[in-house]
């Protein structure tokens, strides 16, 4: 299973960006997908995931309201529209997938090797 992560950039406090992470290796749409990131010096964390058909989400509270997870399987792709972005925001993305609906991240099976979000001030 290969997860490809891309999008990330520098943006200004108040923009948008949208990642993008491409899955190969098994049926995406039998898995679900979630997103990850890790900021400088913090252990990494959950930020939100979407179940198989994508009919339910489920987001950290620091991004509920401004980020929107969605995935095309036609793409076996997965998709977190960011927006309203903060300084706070700036991290390493990651995106995952598993068997289980979980924020837990141990839980998940196979991880994307990162983008960087970095929000200037």
């Amino acid at each position: 299973v290969q997860l490809q992560a891309s999008g990330g950039g520098l943006v200004q406090a108040g923009g948008s960006l949208r990642l993008s992470c491409a899955a190969s290796g098994r049926t995406f749409s039998n898995y679900r997908m979630g997103w990850f990131r890790q900021a400088p010096g913090k252990e990494r964390e959950f930020v939100a995931l979407i179940s198989r058909s994508g009919a339910s989400t489920t987001y950290a509270d620091s991004v509920k309201g401004r980020f929107t997870i969605s995935r095309d399987n036609a793409k076996n792709t997965v998709y977190l529209q960011m927006n309203s972005l903060k300084p706070d925001d700036t991290a390493v993305y990651y995106c995952a997938t598993g068997v289980r609906y979980t924020v837990v991240e141990r839980d998940w099976d196979y991880w994307g090797q990162g983008t960087l979000v970095t929000v200037s001030s």
